[in-house]
């Protein structure tokens, strides 16, 4: 051979990998030359040490040595040993595309699996591309593995188009693709609630493609997505497709639309699909089909008829399950009728069947809304007695209640509890209850206390909970503070709304702050302008910020509700009661607001305020 000045860098090359060469590397063949592990050994060396370049494997050498069989020693020792197959790709296609090699079938399976579970898809595409390119086959189990690793990255549009690839050539050679592979990804799209591209691909592919020969499963899973997407109607058309197709239902996909019908709440249409099919013989409700009816009559408050459904169940000897009784037990607490529920519970209990954490939340939270608080701890000490945890609901319920009443302590007590649960990261609102409680008592060190846990479980604050400690601030006249948390909102991202807004502003002008107020105010109206632009929609800003908010006394502790659109939360009317503590000196804070019912911003629905006493301008004068 002749070796020019390259030649001479890559024995130098050669030398070191002789020298620091990877001793613990097997080839896949045991039965494979010594000269050939030698050079697999050093090509792996020179890959890992040499730099990103690979312009020293462009020699004669090389060339001569290297062949299908090493270079997939070479893949299978950096992709197995080494687990980097970013760089197998690399030398793959080096070797490919500079050095014309052309790899072998092992090779291109082995490496698009290799890159695939490392997810580098598009480098996993471009091996694809390239194995089409060199007219070799994909085997059937490498296609399914692809169609779902790309499907499962979300990417749906390569993965079809794998998957379509497959079936055309199947279709040509008189064969069928597997069934579990279309399923399996038109379930991968429903899961990611893409059900129109899932039907796309089920009526342009599946319908039509004689390799993709639909099954009963295949047409339960494109049914059960669109009645999840609440697109009832499209799925009875896609089942009454089903027998010109060979394909027969089942309980499956009774029980799917059944259950569609009552999630829009059609629970008399679903109640009479399910007569007509029984009379048909085709089908037998079984305590699925019963208790997605229950449900749905819970939901619309036909307890009646839900009830009788549940003895219609005995009559034909099905056994109601937890979820039956947990959806009447739920029904009757929410319409308040707390005391039927706790009949359902004992004939619960009664049937051998265990009741679990949604059983109690829901008899809690209906004796707690019937104002039977002491009824729900009760309950709750029997949710400890049985080994039943109580989860984030159950707390939040409670803890509300308990505020509801001003029994502050024994709600803080709840929420120690729930600090030591490291299975449980508690959302804004289980907080804000009591985090409001204690600043309206004025105990606003407490509620920043509160505030300091809330942290450090990972709870991030919200709108609701920024605006109580502004006014709590605002209440003990710390205005810098109130300033402070203000300014930590809007760093963190959370825009504050025209209640937060118009509260400070009104505490900072009472306390004699007016550039500070006025500063806030102009920022907000272009902060609320901007979003209006952005939107597209022509509200009137200025009106909306022209609504006085004064700070509402901390001598309060009977909440009603404020329903805000875009969070879900509990904000509370302003009630004070005559048994409370003299509250003469915070009257200068009493909520004082003259507003219609209108939405308020871009955020807010109708707002309604309870004050004890509003003066009409007679009495003002």
């Amino acid at each position: 051979m002749r070796f020019g000045a390259r030649r001479v860098t890559s024995y130098k090359i050669f030398s070191t990998a002789l020298l620091h060469g990877h001793a613990g590397i097997e080839s896949p063949y045991y039965s494979s030359p010594a000269s050939t592990l030698w050079f697999v050994k050093v090509v792996c060396t020179i890959l890992v040490r040499h730099t990103p370049s690979l312009a020293v494997f462009n020699t004669d050498y090389f060339r001569d040595t290297l062949n299908p069989f090493v270079a997939f020693s070479v893949v299978y020792h950096i992709t197995s040993r080494l687990n980097n197959p970013d760089l197998a790709f690399n030398f793959f296609r080096y070797s490919r595309l500079s050095l014309n090699l052309v790899h072998s079938q092992s090779t291109f399976d082995l490496l698009l699996r290799s890159l695939c579970k490392m997810g580098l898809h598009d480098s996993a595409q471009v091996v694809y591309g390239y194995m089409k390119a060199d007219g070799l086959s994909i085997c059937s189990s490498v296609v399914e593995f692809l169609i779902s690793s790309f499907a499962n990255a979300r990417k749906f549009q390569a993965a079809e188009e794998i998957l379509v690839a497959r079936a055309e050539f199947c279709n040509g050679r008189g064969e069928r693709v597997s069934p579990f592979v279309y399923n399996n990804f038109l379930t991968l799209l429903m899961n990611r609630n893409l059900v129109d591209e899932a039907v796309a691909f089920f009526r342009n592919h599946v319908l039509r493609l004689r390799s993709l020969c639909p099954e009963t499963c295949t047409f339960n899973i494109v049914i059960r997505g669109l009645c999840r997407a609440s697109n009832v109607d499209r799925a009875f058309e896609v089942f009454h497709a089903m027998r010109s197709f060979g394909c027969h239902p089942d309980r499956f996909t009774y029980n799917t639309l059944v259950n569609g019908l009552c999630r829009v709440g059609k629970v008399d249409r679903a109640e009479a699909f399910v007569r007509e099919v029984k009379a048909q013989s085709r089908f037998s409700p079984d305590v699925v089909t019963y208790t997605s009816i229950i449900s749905g009559y819970c939901k619309s408050g036909k307890m009646e008829d839900a009830s009788a459904l549940l003895d219609d169940m005995d009559d034909n000897g099905i056994k109601p399950n937890l979820f039956t009784f947990n959806a009447i037990i739920d029904g009757y607490g929410k319409k308040g009728e707390v005391a039927l529920a706790a009949k359902m519970y004992e004939r619960m209990v009664g049937n051998s069947v265990d009741p679990d954490v949604v059983t109690f939340t829901s008899l809690i939270d209906g004796y707690c809304r019937c104002g039977e608080l002491e009824k729900g701890r009760d309950l709750f000490e029997e949710m400890n007695n049985r080994k039943v945890p109580p989860n984030v609901f159950t707390f939040s319920i409670l803890i509300s209640a308990l505020c509801r009443e001003n029994r502050l302590n024994e709600a803080r007590d709840l929420l120690r509890q729930l600090k030591w649960r490291e299975d449980i990261v508690p959302p804004p609102f289980v907080y804000n209850p009591i985090i409001d409680g204690f600043c309206k008592g004025g105990n606003v060190d407490e509620a920043n206390t509160i505030v300091s846990e809330m942290e450090a479980k990972g709870c991030t604050h919200d709108k609701m909970t920024f605006t109580i400690l502004i006014l709590g601030h605002c209440m003990k006249g710390r205005m810098s503070e109130a300033i402070r948390v203000y300014n930590k909102m809007l760093s963190v991202g959370c825009a504050p709304d025209n209640i937060t807004v118009n509260s400070l502003v009104s505490c900072l002008r009472k306390a004699g702050m007016a550039p500070e107020a006025n500063e806030i105010e102009h920022k907000a109206l272009n902060s609320l302008h901007s979003r209006s632009s952005s939107t597209g929609r022509t509200n009137s800003v200025r009106n909306n910020m022209n609504v006085t908010v004064a700070v509402y006394s901390f001598r309060i502790c009977s909440p009603c509700v404020w329903e805000v659109n875009d969070e879900r939360i509990m904000r509370e009317y302003i009630f004070p009661f005559d048994n409370i503590a003299p509250y003469t000196s915070f009257c200068q804070f009493y909520l004082d607001i003259s507003i219609s019912p209108r939405v308020l911003g871009d955020s807010h629905g109708a707002c309604f305020v309870l004050t004890k006493r509003k003066k009409t301008k007679k009495e003002r004068r």
